[in-house]
């Protein structure tokens, strides 16, 4: 299946404890269909002292499934994907405004 979300897009959580919160995607995992976004479902790692690093509690942003986001078009609003051939090249579109997301 087509990438419907890409890195570097600008997300919108729509469902789960970081409803309404928006960040841009930092990685994807296609294969567990999960993202990492930035400052969205942070949770604390403890980390162990080493002689290069200083131990503690760390914060990390942790995977959320893509399900539970939604691209931000061009007004700021939540909208869902489509696709579009044009000039024999795939191209996302928002559903919302119908613009090509990818130039």
């Amino acid at each position: 299946m087509a990438a419907k979300l890409k890195k570097g897009d600008k997300v919108v959580v729509l469902a789960g404890k970081d409803k309404g919160k928006e960040g841009e995607i930092t990685s994807v995992d296609p294969k567990a269909g999960k993202a990492v976004v930035d400052g969205v479902n942070i949770s604390i790692r403890h980390q162990r002292q080493t002689q290069t690093a200083q131990g503690g509690r760390q914060p990390k942003a942790m995977p959320i499934d893509l399900s539970n986001l939604a691209l931000l078009d061009a007004n700021g609003k939540p909208t869902r994907v489509g696709f579009k051939v044009e000039d024999g090249k795939k191209v996302r579109v928002a559903k919302t405004t119908g613009d090509v997301i990818d130039a």
